[in-house]
């Protein structure tokens, strides 16, 4: 059996050279062992995760999980460029070529360091949660508000990290490098200064800790729930609804109420009662007050008093302490004592003050219907008589 000429031809041909020194054959074979290791490198990691994430189910550990996880991470353009590099190792190339092939591997590498880079970061974090739980199983607030904040400095020290050791894989001097960087950030510092501050400014709120996410503050005319505890700004959700952005210098910069550390809750109200209430019944009202507040739950009695005689009542005030940071509870204690009082007063005859009006007249009052006539009245005609003697004066007699 004879071949035709062109397939007889081919040895000679795929064992010739071409101006780089490899011969077509060669570059068949680099091509089809990269192909070959692509497929099966993927095939195998697909095959790795299924059969490791089946045995990580079998443990309570988080650890195997985590590499699990950082299996299935690996992505195919990572892997290619690695395999690619490994099979033209074989080849004669030109130096370019080379540095451009080994460049682009150390970049995919240093890429997919970063990218899963962040799977560790979250399990550092959530390990660290995990451990800071309270006796209660809450997560630490504290903890929990700073997460963005490690989140970002983990990433940002990671990238730094991953993007010098590829500089110097690349050949690049790093030191004179370094040095520059260390010039430009002071450069950068001093034309970003509010905005370093707000970063800097979270990290003081992550340790000195004013306040923390879910703490309801109010700054200055401002107030609500803390959402989120950013790298730069401060997120409060508004009892309106409207989210309030706060940049953290400004924040660091002003008195905050933070009622989420309230204790307890100190109240003072009061009330006024009518001026025709008899004596002997004020003197009790100080005493049922007190009776009142005694009997609710969660309140200390402080004092309660007939203080002052205002414009249309006789003013009464109460001050208690409600054991108990909850506003809803406050609102509901005072709610129980206002009902206990109107009760209270309603069998004792106490009528509660409103706004009232006595016009008081004197004994010589003007007649209004007379006044409207034009006719003067006694009082008006006194004040209108004129001084001295209302005759002519007598002349004396002549001789």
């Amino acid at each position: 059996m004879r071949f035709p000429a062109q397939f007889t031809a081919w040895p000679d041909w795929a064992l010739g050279t071409d101006r780089y020194g490899n011969s077509p054959g060669a570059y068949a074979i680099a091509a089809g062992v990269f192909i070959a290791a692509l497929l099966g490198a993927v095939l195998a990691k697909k095959l790795a995760v299924g059969r490791l994430a089946t045995l990580a189910t079998r443990t309570t550990s988080k650890l195997d999980d985590l590499m699990v996880a950082m299996l299935a991470d690996l992505r195919w353009w990572m892997i290619a460029a690695v395999l690619f590099h490994l099979a033209v190792q074989a080849l004669i190339l030109p130096a370019i070529a080379m540095k451009v092939i080994k460049a682009a591997a150390l970049v995919a590498v240093a890429i997919q360091a970063l990218v899963t880079s962040r799977l560790l970061i979250e399990y550092g974090i959530s390990s660290l949660l995990r451990r800071k739980r309270g006796a209660d199983g809450r997560v630490d607030p504290s903890i929990s508000s700073a997460t963005a904040i490690i989140r970002f400095l983990a990433t940002l020290t990671v990238a730094t990290i991953a993007t010098l050791l590829l500089l110097a894989n690349l050949g690049v001097e790093i030191t004179p490098l370094i040095t520059g960087l260390g010039i430009g950030g002071i450069a950068v510092a001093l034309a970003a200064q509010s905005i370093l501050a707000d970063v800097f400014g979270s990290l003081s709120i992550l340790f000195d800790k004013p306040f923390l996410v879910g703490d309801f503050i109010i700054v200055g005319d401002q107030m609500g729930t803390v959402e989120n505890i950013g790298v730069k700004t401060t997120r409060v959700r508004a009892l309106s609804g409207e989210q309030l952005v706060f940049a953290n210098t400004d924040l660091l910069g002003s008195r905050i109420q933070n009622f989420k550390r309230t204790m307890e809750r100190r109240a003072v109200f009061s009330f006024g009662i009518a001026y025709e209430t008899p004596a002997e019944v004020v003197a009790t009202v100080p005493r049922v007050i007190r009776d009142i507040a005694s009997h609710q739950p969660k309140v200390r009695f402080d004092r309660a008093h007939f203080q002052s005689f205002g414009e249309y009542a006789l003013k009464f005030e109460v001050v208690y302490i409600v054991l108990s940071p909850d506003y809803n509870e406050y609102a509901d204690v005072q709610q129980e004592i206002n009902l206990e009082i109107l009760r209270r007063f309603e069998r004792m005859g106490v009528r509660f003050a409103y706004p009232t009006q006595v016009n008081i007249q004197g004994p010589h009052r003007l007649d209004e219907a007379a006044v409207r006539r034009g006719v003067p009245t006694a009082s008006a005609t006194a004040s209108q008589a004129p001084h001295g003697p209302t005759t002519p004066e007598r002349q004396p007699d002549r001789p």
